[in-house]
């Protein structure tokens, strides 16, 4: 039986889609980063695969927040695999998810096609979920899943690093020796884990740095492998430049040290590269 919209499918519309992320913008499996699945991933309490049986069109007036040249679809599919997550789902799904039209204006095609999808479930409404992001639906590609996995896994492990919100204070020391120095970074984290950073800076060597996900700051801790979970943990949520009042340093010297060295870190971390919003 085809899909209806009612008054119904407008309600959950408005239940579960803002203005405030209608604007994301989706992108082909094979170009997504590991920044753009850590993203999803990360706020996704159930990924699974699916196949669509069966969509409708919701109302541009019923559509709160729709991104211009998108069109919301309310889909009705069929469970394939859970790949990660600990809430039973049944067979038969039903969620509503933001799609670009095509060239000639039209909502795409979806039935019979495979994707993965970044959930939580409805409270109240079984059958029903709710995407992380209005576009939070990628066509399913085994190499695609390939990739993904091993983010659930790190994200799902006992040591997992912890969510960072900035940097809450900074401070450089001088040596004894002409070129001598040490700056430590402690960080602020989402469950107030400790992370910290430290730059070693030695005469006639190149400057050292590392990370440690523990309360023991370890001089010999090793900067994070780039597409790791420690790594995106860093470089996509660190301010780019240091604070000015997480600066502790109270010699103008060891401010500047302390933002120099601050600056290298995040110039070996690297760009946090996103094709989504």
């Amino acid at each position: 039986m085809r899909l209806k919209t009612s008054f119904a499918v407008a309600a959950f519309a408005a239940a579960t889609f803002t203005a405030a992320n209608a604007m994301a913008q989706p992108a082909p499996a094979a170009q997504l980063t590991y920044a753009d699945m850590a993203d999803l991933a990360d706020a996704a309490p159930l990924v699974l695969r699916v196949t669509v049986r069966d969509q409708v069109a919701v109302e541009p007036e019923r559509s709160p927040g729709l991104a211009p040249g998108h069109v919301r679809l309310f889909i009705q599919a069929r469970t394939s695999a859970l790949i990660s997550g600990d809430v039973p789902v049944g067979e038969s799904l039903r969620y509503l998810v933001d799609v670009p039209l095509t060239a000639k204006g039209k909502a795409p095609k979806l039935k019979k096609q495979d994707f993965v999808l970044f959930a939580r479930t409805v409270a109240g409404r079984p059958g029903e979920l709710q995407l992380v992001r209005p576009d939070a639906m990628i066509a399913f590609d085994p190499a695609f899943e390939q990739r993904l996995r091993p983010i659930l896994a790190d994200l799902l492990s006992a040591d997992a690093p912890p969510r960072v919100t900035g940097v809450r204070d900074a401070l450089a020391v001088e040596g004894t020796l002409v070129g001598e120095s040490e700056t430590q970074l402690f960080l602020g984290t989402a469950n107030d884990g400790p992370v910290s950073v430290t730059v070693v800076r030695r005469p006639n060597q190149a400057p050292r740095w590392g990370v440690s996900w523990t309360e023991i700051v370890d001089q010999a801790a090793r900067p994070p492998q780039r597409d790791t979970l420690e790594w995106y943990r860093l470089a996509c949520f660190l301010p780019a430049q240091l604070p000015g009042d997480a600066n502790l340093s109270r010699e103008p010297r060891t401010k500047a040290l302390a933002a120099r060295d601050y600056a290298f870190v995040m110039e070996a971390l690297g760009p946090c590269t996103r094709t989504r919003g």
